[in-house]
């Protein structure tokens, strides 16, 4: 048996395993369910998030499995973190349980185990912009089951009016005050909380690129596998949020250890929301900044360490506790009940070796989201979208001389001119078009493709088309 189908076959059992314990539980919480009670002081068909008596226990589960490869395509010479131009097929998986218990009014606990296995194309190297957002997840060819999230909620409620909220992983059903005061404290994902859109955060659903799931210049704290532990608080009022977040940092660039080092090692997260209607369709702009505290290396230090000596430069080498900060704007806009298009523009100060994301210093990203309604078919969602990526002057000099990060960089490539540069630079330019395809309101299955010219910011290699499918089961 070669390897690909060996990894299919481990897929296949832990996705049989994960599905009946899922089903299992889910089952298990709705047995002793009486339904929601409504509140005194609403009309029978409202309902409080919480309330006392109905059901204190929310069972959700979620399968996805992701299968890449790409054609052909130019490659004169492959370094450190090159894309590699030979076929590969490599499939990630991961699942998760989703189980929340209230604890008492307006108070709950989140717990998510996840079981992770497979590997994404050219073990995760070679584009800054990575074509598999689910991929960041994964961290082991073979099956792992890691605890991704173990988190306290509390709400606060302040009237200003009542609205929805719907049953879905990590949230009870019900209603809640428009004007509101959340407090979260534990393990969860800082993506979770920040720089969401309507159109394009999800990879299990929507596209599955790293920069349209999240602000590729957003070098976010995080474990490899995206968690990380802290504080997060919201403060939520009609047409209005406010977030921020403490959270530690990794110990090392993309590690999965995080850094004890509370005082000098955490990650500083702030954002404001607004929301708004053109025409009664609603929309939202929102505008994130962060802070970084980590051990972090310096690339212009390492280029300097480095002159003279004959030897590439080590930014690994140049590591203290630091500072690095960006910014982020995210907008979407409803033009019908069907289409909505998104927009986001990041930056940070480049400066600073990349820590936990991706090595994105500048991106720009804009697409278009369409329901399927006008050809009967209300459940699916075509996608299009368009991102540029880049690096700073600093990180482009240090890739240039030869250096590597954890994702991109081609070193001293077999191949590449003698004494360098080992770069030759530009930006990073992707097209993803996606199509979910719902086969039942809980199975879709997502045909996709993405067009990658300049993978890793070097225009001697590509451009490539890869081509995935995802299956992804959400109950």
């Amino acid at each position: 048996m070669n390897r690909y189908n060996s990894q299919r076959s481990k897929i296949v059992y832990t996705l049989i395993f994960w599905s009946v314990l899922a089903a299992s539980l889910i089952k298990f919480s709705q047995a002793d369910t009486g339904g929601p009670v409504p509140l005194p002081d609403e009309k029978p068909n409202t309902w409080h998030a919480n309330p006392v008596g109905s059901s204190d226990w929310s069972n959700h589960f979620q399968a996805t499995s992701i299968t890449q490869t790409h054609g052909s395509f130019r490659s004169p010479y492959q370094g450190t973190y090159s894309l590699t131009p030979n076929f590969e097929i490599p499939t990630s998986f991961t699942a998760t349980l989703f189980v929340g218990h209230r604890l008492g009014k307006d108070t709950f606990v989140f717990i998510n185990p996840e079981e992770s296995i497979g590997a994404g194309l050219s073990q995760t190297h070679g584009i800054a912009g990575f074509p598999n957002g689910e991929i960041y997840r994964v961290d082991d060819p073979n099956p792992k089951t890691n605890l991704s999230r173990l988190f306290v909620q509390k709400d606060f409620g302040f009237g200003g009016g009542r609205e929805p909220v719907e049953d879905q992983p990590n949230q009870f059903a019900g209603s809640r005050d428009e004007r509101r005061l959340t407090l979260v404290a534990g393990k969860f994902s800082l993506n979770d909380y920040f720089d969401d859109n309507t159109y394009s955060h999800d990879p299990r659903t929507q596209f599955m690129n790293w920069a349209l799931m999240d602000n590729a210049s957003w070098d976010y704290a995080a474990d490899t596998r995206g968690y990380t532990w802290g504080f997060f608080i919201e403060y939520h009022i009609a047409d209005w949020s406010f977030r921020g977040a403490m959270v530690q940092e990794p110990a090392s660039a993309n590690g999965l250890d995080l850094d004890g080092n509370i005082a000098h090692a955490h990650g500083d997260n702030f954002e404001i929301e607004h929301r708004f209607k053109i025409a009664d369709h609603p929309g939202k702009v929102r505008l994130l900044g962060y802070m970084n505290h980590a051990l972090m290396g310096n690339y212009r230090e390492a280029i300097a360490a480095a002159a003279g000596t004959g030897l590439t430069p080590d930014v690994t080498a140049t590591r203290t506790y630091r500072t690095k900060y960006g910014l982020g704007l995210n907008f979407e806009q409803e033009l019908s009940t069907d289409l909505g298009i998104f927009s986001r523009i990041g930056w940070n100060d480049g400066t600073t070796e990349t820590w936990a994301f991706t090595e994105v210093e500048r991106s720009y990203s804009v697409g278009a989201s369409l329901k399927g309604n006008a050809w009967k078919r209300p459940d699916d969602v075509v996608g299009l979208a368009l991102i540029v990526n880049s690096i700073g002057k600093d990180h482009t000099d240090y890739l240039r001389a030869g250096g590597i990060g954890f994702i991109v960089g081609e070193g001293p490539a077999a191949g590449s001119p003698v004494g360098g540069p080992y770069l030759n630079d530009a930006p990073e330019e992707i097209v993803e078009a996606y199509y979910l395809y719902k086969l039942t309101p809980a199975l879709g299955i997502t045909p996709d493709f993405q067009f990658v010219n300049n993978p890793g910011y070097n225009s001697d290699r590509g451009p490539v088309a890869i081509f995935s499918l995802r299956l992804h089961l959400e109950i």
